[in-house]
């Protein structure tokens, strides 16, 4: 019977050492000072001369200045580096990221749903509704659900989603015609553009 001491296997178990947890190796986006495999790189930054230069030359400039030399264009000839803080570069790349992500614009799509006998009350509160989503410049995508034995009334759901289209009209516009999938007949609406 083997004996298990600390953490390890035995040495006869034939597998590899048994370790607790896991380590998370974070991927860098960019080489950093000696990870820079160029043999001479461009570099850039304040209080440098821009100029190309031995990458271990450019790696003493850098930490002369208490800094980092960071490889920001590796697939140029030869790769250019800039004398920089690190740890700030990469919070202002971060920064950067979320200013697109920000300003990036979010498509919303609101659902509303019929039944093929949809009376003239809802179908008014529905279109009330649809106006307000429309203004707010989110899709809506309507659908008239066929429970049951209702899939019969196929013509009547597209006469329903086309009248509810033609209500729209003012506010946005058809970008998928009325169509069945399964048994739901969809229309896709889209805000018209601010004039």
């Amino acid at each position: 019977m083997a004996i298990f001491q600390g953490n390890r296997r035995p040495a006869g178990s034939g597998s590899r050492p048994y370790v607790r947890g896991f380590r998370r190796v974070v991927e860098e986006p960019y080489r950093v000072n000696e990870r820079i495999t160029a043999p001479r790189v461009r570099v850039v930054g304040e209080n440098i001369k821009v100029d190309v230069y031995p990458t271990a030359q450019a790696i003493r400039m850098a930490q002369d200045q208490g800094l980092d030399l960071v490889e920001i264009s590796p697939n140029a000839d030869p790769p250019v580096c800039k004398v920089i803080d690190y740890s700030k570069f990469k919070y202002e790349q971060k920064k950067k990221q979320k200013e697109i992500k920000a300003n990036a614009q979010k498509t919303v799509v609101k659902e509303i749903r019929f039944g093929p006998n949809t009376d003239d009350h809802d179908f008014n509160f529905k279109v009330k509704h649809a106006i307000n989503f429309l203004k707010e410049g989110a899709k809506v995508k309507s659908y008239v659900h066929f429970a049951g034995r209702s899939i019969v009334y196929k013509e009547r759901g597209e006469i329903l989603l086309l009248r509810f289209a033609q209500s729209l009209e003012e506010f946005g516009k058809v970008e998928q015609m009325p169509h069945l999938e399964g048994k739901r007949m969809f229309l896709l609406i889209a805000p018209k553009g601010k004039k």
